[in-house]
């Protein structure tokens, strides 16, 4: 197992280019797109008074590391075969993926507000028939990965160097199809998978430990074939260390990998963070009130 150190991350931030072979944007940059991105959601959910704030907050970071600081891909350009895919397995964390495919130009500003409504392109899980980005409709927990496995089998039989990676969440790795199909892409050696597990340690019903103990999750999937590494998942410069790193593994043609993401349920909101409860419910006008000033003075120090 290896550990991404933020050195690394501090030796290559300068000099780093995404996936696109473009300039990677300043840790300060990621850290605004990310604030804002905060924003949008919690605003969605808010006007929606549905959603999921503490799994959309937590995966906030993860979901700008990859858009903006790694992968590869082209809003102009939809139909680009040789495009990365990024799979949200955990996709009652839509409104986070929203926000960035906001900020990244797939989705139109005028539909932000428009999240769990009627006849809305923005359905309360991914929809790929209505949202450019999102490749694999999500929702029921545990199928992402097994769609991911296909999609990087699918990218080797065209010749392509794609790279697919996949959000899960850690209580859906309780899901049983999830180590079918960590066994599939380790079997398949689909080295150029990365599944990244938003491990928070909360679920709906509570502490991941206490529903169903996951224990050592790096451990699992090492021992079902993958390379893991580990990653404050909170930390743009421990994350994309991590992302890098995949790069030279991928190289390898051997294996799949997993980075174990440590993050904060509810990050960025006080009275959210590591709170269970706010698993998937709105707040209302005081609370929402509270997070937005939270959040603009948080934004206010990356401007």
């Amino acid at each position: 197992m290896t550990l991404a150190s933020s050195t690394l991350a501090s030796a290559t931030m300068t000099t780093a280019t995404t996936r696109n072979n473009t300039p990677r944007p300043s840790l300060k940059e990621l850290q605004r797109i990310a604030s804002q991105g905060r924003l949008d959601a919690l605003e969605m959910i808010f006007d929606a008074q549905s959603g999921h704030p503490g799994t959309s907050l937590s995966c906030m970071d993860i979901l700008t590391a990859l858009w903006f600081g790694h992968m590869r891909h082209d809003v102009n350009n939809l139909d680009w075969a040789d495009r990365d895919r990024c799979v949200l397995s955990k996709g009652h964390g839509a409104p986070a993926l929203y926000a960035v495919l906001l900020a990244a130009g797939y989705i139109p500003a005028e539909h932000k507000l428009t999240l769990r409504k009627i006849h809305s392109k923005l359905q309360g899980h991914p929809a790929s028939r209505y949202v450019a980005g999102v490749d694999v409709s999500t929702g029921s927990l545990g199928q992402g990965l097994s769609c991911a496995v296909g999609m990087a089998l699918g990218h080797r039989l065209n010749n392509s160097n794609a790279r697919v990676y996949a959000i899960l969440g850690d209580g859906e790795c309780q899901e049983g199809n999830i180590w079918e199909a960590a066994m599939s892409a380790a079997h398949h050696k689909t080295s150029r998978l990365t599944a990244i597990i938003d491990r928070n340690n909360l679920q709906i019903d509570g502490n991941t430990e206490d529903v169903k103990a996951l224990g050592d999750v790096g451990a699992k999937f090492e021992a079902f074939g993958w390379h893991v590494l580990h990653a404050n998942g909170n930390n743009f410069e421990s994350l994309l260390a991590a992302l890098d790193e995949t790069e030279a593994l991928a190289a390898s043609q051997s294996k799949p990998t997993a980075i174990i993401a440590a993050t904060t349920k509810g990050k960025g909101v006080s009275f959210m963070e590591n709170q269970a409860g706010w698993h998937g419910k709105a707040p209302n006008a005081d609370q929402y009130a509270q997070a937005k000033q939270e959040l603009e003075v948080l934004l206010a120090t990356f401007a």
